[in-house]
């Protein structure tokens, strides 16, 4: 029996009847309404924002959280899934989802009172509030420790004064969650649409994401009530679980991207006549193919067991430093094989490969690029902290 090109070792046969139903559900959503006019979106600078009723009617959102919320209350290894169909369409959607649920519903349930999940996770889950997560200033990239934005008591409020930037969502978001410097250390802020102070700045001229919103986010004295400060976490460890969280989906998300530009090329290399027989029966070609496989398969397998860990209550930040790593490594050089192996033809938006390159850019160097992932891995190994 022939094997599937994009699953050599049948990992699919490692998941359960309601992930597998997950994965389809995503994969047929990402086949019918992503890929027809993600093309054209990523041409024009234009996030698809017709497609979030749709993604949020699919259960998407928050996917993990508790039902109770109105979220879909799947496991670890079914977001992995959606991740991973939804950046074989564009890492711009998977980053939306990402964002949406890992990096602003994630805290609100995990770091906020009842109140606040309340509050605002319902209409989360049903995308009529959207988020966006602010940590990154223009200074810091990767010293979050680094953080020059300040929010200071005053009487029942907190006065917030400072800047964001690199901002997925900014300019779409409703709320964004504000990690600031306070005399009792970091703290989280859910700072409202609106709130006199608050402005959000789109970040033009991207050559990566461009099917996505990026921002800068601006506080001048901005009045944030005390009920909106997230009340069960101080210091740094709350914004880094919540990328440990968005780190996890990312470990799954870029083997979409890869498979997607190995079916590209898959296609082509047959078509293309050169030198009279195809270039899909060249050894050049059949070996570059075969290295994409191989390297997808181990990719497979790593996050499976990373999303069982997750689901065991037993991963550790380490290994989701790993997976990133090998993860984002491996399809950002599928991504520019496969570009080359569709010639000049490559370099056009008519070809995803091309797109899938320059969104792994940004997908590499989000959340931790890959030299800092290297350095979590040394420090594992030695004890002794190189940053």
């Amino acid at each position: 029996m022939a094997l599937h090109p994009y699953d050599l070792f049948d990992v699919r046969s490692l998941l359960s009847e309601e992930e597998r139903a997950v994965q389809d559900t995503v994969a047929r959503f990402t086949d019918e309404r992503v890929i027809p006019i993600i093309g054209d979106a990523f041409d024009q600078g234009r996030f698809p924002k017709e497609l979030v009723p749709e993604i949020a009617e699919l259960g998407l959102l928050g996917s993990s959280l508790p039902e109770q919320y109105g979220c879909a209350g799947l496991n670890a290894v079914s977001y992995g899934l959606i991740c991973q169909e939804l950046e074989r369409g564009d890492s711009g959607i998977r980053s939306f989802v990402s964002v949406q649920s890992s990096l602003c519903m994630y805290p609100i349930y995990a770091y906020g009172s009842e109140e606040q999940r309340m509050r605002w996770l319902p209409g989360m889950a049903k995308g009529e509030i959207i988020g966006c997560f602010g940590l990154t200033e223009p200074h810091g990239g990767s010293d979050p420790a680094n953080m020059k934005t300040n929010a200071k008591r005053d009487g029942g409020d907190w006065i917030l004064n400072g800047s964001k930037m690199w901002i997925t969502n900014g300019n779409l978001a409703d709320i964004a969650i504000v990690w600031a410097q306070t005399e009792d250390g970091i703290q989280g802020f859910v700072v409202e649409k609106g709130m006199p102070g608050f402005a959000a700045q789109e970040i033009k001229h991207k050559m990566s994401l461009r099917a996505s919103v990026t921002s800068s986010l601006f506080f001048d004295n901005v009045r944030v009530p005390d009920a909106n400060r997230l009340p069960n976490v101080k210091g740094l460890k709350g914004p880094l679980g919540c990328l440990t969280q968005a780190r996890y989906g990312i470990t799954w998300g870029p083997i979409g991207a890869a498979i997607a530009c190995l079916d590209e090329v898959l296609g082509y290399t047959k078509e293309r006549i050169l030198f009279n027989r195809p270039v899909a029966a060249t050894q050049s070609a059949q070996i570059k193919m075969a290295e994409m496989a191989r390297r997808i398969t181990l990719a497979q397998l790593l996050v499976v067991q990373l999303g069982r860990l997750k689901d065991a209550g037993n991963m550790q930040p380490t290994q989701v430093s790993l997976a990133k790593w090998n993860n984002c490594r491996m399809a950002i050089d599928i991504a520019r094989e496969c570009r080359d192996l569709l010639g000049g033809a490559g370099i056009t938006t008519e070809h995803g490969a091309i797109r899938h390159a320059l969104n792994l850019e940004s997908v590499i160097t989000y959340e931790g690029t890959e030299t800092v992932h290297q350095l979590v891995v040394g420090r594992e190994l030695t004890g002794i902290n190189a940053f």
